[in-house]
């Protein structure tokens, strides 16, 4: 296993980021891709957007009802970022102050159904105090994260809160994620592959550093192969992909090697694949995803170190 890794002089640094900033900037980089150019982000915002639902309920540890257990889970696992809303990181931050921090800047609750009305996910935070409370704080906060809704009728809102986010965060020196979803009632299959590679495409037009974006699906088509024109569509804009409801490890490990290493992605931003299980087994689900991620381990290796028989 060879880990991959990168310097500073191998990130191309966006012409919207000032030079008094750049340095900063190349930090922010560096930390959270762990030197690797690629992106493990474990995301803790669906608190807001699933409710409790992915907290508590069958096959789901108990642990997982505190919210402190995906701060437990960012302690201790090996990840990139850890993504959640400013007010869950202000309440438990202060216990986790080693923690690499990306706040979501959006969110919304799946209660509205898009028969009832196309979603919006609108700005709850600005970025001028996400960064403002990273220097009051203390804390480790590298990115900062917004949702759109490609398709809905409200696209145009968020289109322009994403630019004006991607513009101003990287004036602070942070790095961008963006999670972009078709989704509404002029959206017909949401993991339609020209469409995902068109979410892409935007994510690129916006400037983004990452975007995160579905896996396609296409009757009789391989999706490694498909979500090639998505990674290319993307251009500079790095692509990762939504981990997805929780499922079998090893199918999982399979699927994020193949979309690395096929399709050309940048890593992956998984939730409840990893905090729905026990704190332990959590861990060990982190060190394998960044494993493949940024170590280039294979599907095989990834499931020895999550079933903890690494180096027998």
């Amino acid at each position: 296993m060879v880990t991959v890794k990168i310097g500073s002089e191998d990130v191309l640094v966006p012409l919207d980021v000032p030079p008094r900033m750049r340095g900063k900037y190349l930090e922010s980089y560096l930390k959270i891709t762990k030197e690797s150019g690629r992106l493990m982000l474990f995301a803790g915002d669906q608190k807001v957007e699933h409710l409790n639902r992915d907290f508590c309920g069958p096959k789901i540890s108990p642990q997982d009802a505190d919210p402190e257990h995906l701060f437990r889970i960012a302690n201790r696992g090996r990840i990139g970022v850890f993504a959640a809303q400013l007010g869950l990181i202000a309440r438990y931050g202060m216990d986790y102050p080693e923690v690499p921090y990306l706040v979501k800047l959006n969110s919304k609750t799946d209660l509205v159904k898009t028969d009832q009305m196309d979603p919006v996910s609108r700005q709850l935070v600005e970025v001028d105090q996400a960064a403002e409370f990273a220097e009051g704080s203390g804390l480790d906060l590298l990115g900062v994260g917004y949702t759109i809704y490609l398709g809905s009728e409200h696209e145009a809102q968020m289109l322009r809160e994403a630019a004006q986010i991607v513009y101003q965060a990287h004036r602070k020196g942070l790095v961008t994620v963006l999670w972009i979803y078709p989704r509404g009632k002029a959206v017909k299959d949401e993991k339609d592959p020209q469409l995902i590679a068109g979410a892409t495409g935007v994510a690129a037009a916006l400037g983004s550093d990452f975007v995160k974006v579905n896996y396609p699906r296409e009757e009789g088509a391989r999706s490694e192969e498909i979500f090639k024109e998505a990674v290319a569509a993307a251009g500079r804009t790095k692509v990762v992909c939504a981990g997805g409801a929780s499922r079998d490890p090893a199918s999982f490990f399979q699927e994020l090697f193949d979309q690395i290493h096929v399709s050309g992605a940048a890593g992956n931003a998984t939730g409840r694949n990893i905090h729905q299980k026990d704190l332990e087994e959590a861990v060990r689900m982190c060190d394998a995803i960044s494993a493949i991620t940024l170590d280039d381990a294979g599907a095989e290796e990834a499931l020895r170190i999550y079933q903890g028989k690494e180096g027998s």
